[in-house]
């Protein structure tokens, strides 16, 4: 199985000084370990800063948490896969509950991002969940399904190069999460359409994410199914944060 993924995702939280300071403290509670990579996903003005201060750790990556399809053009407050690329970025979010359900991002959005990202070279982290009320009337796995479909298309080589992020909108930010158990099966789930669309469900890396903290990391990533996580609040405070990526290991 491959090696699990820790990824912080910062939302609209830290400039440039405050990622400096972050990283001061985060450091200095952090060790390698070779079973595992640390994926920062900082708003875009503080890419540089990250890149910056993680250069020469060869187990953390930094991305960016949107980027816009076109290469260039007249698209006020949008960046472009290259610049992204440009400015450091391994990796970029794509299709994020808050940028579908806040921005109104469309299914054929977030597709024309994954093939952008693609096509430069770097990983796509593509988020992908239900809400409450979907969940309740059962409908989870079909929208996860309708979510996945904008992949149709990409060959059996192309898909293992997505990471996949099962983020169930009713368990971000609101301390409710998602069982260990009710995420294996989702990431089960997720394995079954990769595997009818061409590759190897085995090669498929899925993230959970919703309300990851110091208490459940451990448990999460003890799933087989689950191949590390997405976290947004507990990854803000560099001591819980490096708490959280070293689940397992204590």
């Amino acid at each position: 199985m491959n090696d699990l993924i820790f990824a912080a995702n910062w939302k609209m939280h830290y400039g440039p000084e405050a990622t400096d300071a972050f990283f001061d403290a985060f450091l200095s509670n952090y060790t390698p370990e070779t079973d595992r990579s640390v994926w920062f996903f900082p708003p875009a003005v503080s890419l540089a800063a990250t890149v910056r201060r993680m250069r020469g750790q060869v187990d953390i990556i930094a991305g960016v948490q949107n980027v816009h399809w076109e290469p260039k053009g007249a698209f006020t407050g949008e960046t472009s896969v290259s610049m992204a690329v440009e400015s450091g970025a391994k990796a970029a979010l794509v299709g994020h509950s808050e940028r579908r359900h806040v921005f109104g991002e469309t299914d054929e959005e977030t597709g024309k991002k994954v093939r952008a990202v693609l096509d430069a070279g770097i990983t796509p982290v593509f988020c992908v969940g239900e809400k409450i009320e979907e969940r309740k009337r059962g409908a989870a796995r079909d929208v996860v399904n309708r979510q996945l479909s904008v992949l149709d298309g990409l060959d059996g080589d192309t898909l293992p190069e997505i990471v996949i992020a099962y983020e169930p909108v009713w368990a971000i930010g609101t301390g409710l999460n998602a069982t260990p158990e009710d995420a294996a099966q989702m990431h089960g789930e997720i394995r079954t359409w990769f595997e009818a669309h061409g590759a190897g469900g085995e090669k498929c890396r899925i993230l959970y994410g919703g309300s990851v903290k110091p208490e459940n990391a451990a448990s999460l990533v003890a799933e087989s199914e689950i191949n590390g996580v997405l976290v947004g609040g507990a990854s803000l405070d560099p001591e819980s944060w490096a708490s959280i990526v070293r689940a397992g290991l204590d």
